[in-house]
């Protein structure tokens, strides 16, 4: 069931980068973090669904034309943190960014996100 929840919250955080507006990657974000998320990202620690969007959007903005991020391996959910690899892509196979993310969840939320992106590869997905 724990994984089950978390895949779902997990799934939910990812479709936000590839929302088909910007105007609902917040609606997306709130379906999948608590209000009070904290995310470890590349550039440090930040608070609140609020620096989280910032993220999101700043990826959907990648300067090569937006691009797709997908899930790409299964969630791992021993407990109630949780792991996935992801890869985001850009348009005709510009720039791709792949990783591992780890996230914590509170009442099927998640309420924290560490980032741990690899490198840059210039190869399709």
């Amino acid at each position: 069931m724990q994984e089950e929840t978390a895949r779902s919250a997990i799934d939910t955080f990812i479709s936000a980068f590839n929302a088909s507006e910007d105007s609902y990657v917040t609606e997306l974000l709130s379906q999948a973090l608590t209000s009070d998320v904290v995310f470890w990202g590349p550039l440090g620690r930040s608070e609140g669904i609020e620096a989280v969007e910032r993220f999101v959007l700043d990826i959907r903005r990648h300067p090569a034309g937006p691009g797709t991020m997908v899930r790409c391996s299964a969630v791992d959910s021993p407990d109630e943190w949780a792991r996935y690899q992801w890869v985001f892509t850009t348009p005709a196979g510009g720039p791709r960014l792949a990783g591992t993310d780890v996230v914590h969840l509170r009442r099927s939320l998640i309420d924290q996100v560490i980032v741990f992106a690899g490198e840059i590869d210039g190869s399709k997905a």
